[in-house]
C-alpha cells in the first residue's frame, strides 16, 4: 500500500507536520510512505525578500511531486499553509494540473486527507481544510479527517491547532512558533488513521 504526503512549506512549519504525518502512516503494516513537495512558483528574488531561501534549501532533499504519482498512491495526505483562509497558490496550481487524472477517474476511491498551518489561532485553518476537501470530492476521494478519538484536540490548557477536519499548527505572525508536541501528535494520529483506513479499502 502506497501512502503519499504531498505538501508545500515556505518556512518549514508544514514540513514538520508532514514528517509527523509520515511517521504516523508508517505505523500501519505494509505502508510504503513517501514525501513529495509541490513545485515552487515564486522566483528566487521573491523568496529572498521573504527570508525563505534557507528554509527552501533545507527542503531540497524532498523530491518534487509529479502529477502522475498521485494515481499510483492508495492514500494521499495534502499539506498546505493557509492563505487568506484557503490553500496556497502553489498547491492550487499543482491541483489545477490534475485534469487528465480527473478525466480518467484515476483518483476515485483513494483515501484523501488535509493538514495545514496558519499564522494565527483563527487564521482560516478550518476553512482551508474544508475548501480543500471540495477538490478531493471532485476527484472522488474518500475524505478522512481527524476524529475526536485524538483527545489532544480537546485540550484547553494551551494554544493548539487541530480540528475534526485535520491537524494544523499555528506559526505566529512572523513564523516564530514551530509545531507543538500536541500538534505533531495530531499529525501522527492523522497519518496513522488515514493509512489504516486506506489499508482496509485496499484489502
Amino acid at each position: 500500500m502506497k501512502v503519499l504526503v504531498v505538501y508545500y512549506s515556505l518556512y518549514g512549519h508544514v514540513h514538520q507536520m508532514a514528517e509527523a504525518i509520515a511517521e504516523g502512516a508508517q505505523k500501519i503494516e505494509g505502508a510504503q510512505v513517501e514525501m513529495r513537495r509541490v513545485p515552487e512558483t515564486l522566483s528566487h528574488e521573491v523568496l529572498e525578500k521573504m527570508g525563505a531561501v534557507d528554509a527552501q534549501k533545507a527542503l531540497a532533499h524532498i523530491p518534487v511531486c509529479q502529477v502522475d504519482e498521485l494515481a499510483e498512491a492508495d492514500a494521499i495526505l495534502f499539506g498546505t499553509p493557509t492563505r487568506f483562509g484557503n490553500m496556497c497558490g502553489q498547491m492550487r496550481q499543482f491541483l489545477d494540473a490534475t485534469g487528465q487524472l480527473w478525466a480518467k477517474g484515476a483518483l476515485v476511491g483513494k483515501t484523501g486527507s488535509v493538514f495545514t498551518s496558519s499564522a494565527t489561532q483563527h487564521g482560516g485553518q478550518e476553512s482551508t481544510i474544508l475548501s480543500f476537501h471540495i477538490t478531493l470530492l471532485h476527484h472522488g476521494f474518500v475524505v478522512v479527517g481527524l476524529p475526536y478519538t485524538f483527545q489532544g484536540q480537546m485540550r484547553i490548557d494551551e494554544m493548539s491547532g487541530g480540528s475534526p477536519y485535520g491537524a494544523s499548527t499555528i506559526a505566529g505572525g512572523k513564523g516564530e512558533r514551530m509545531p507543538s508536541e500536541n500538534e505533531l501528535a495530531a499529525a501522527r494520529f492523522q497519518g496513522e488513521h488515514v493509512a489504516a483506513i486506506a489499508s482496509k479499502l485496499v484489502r
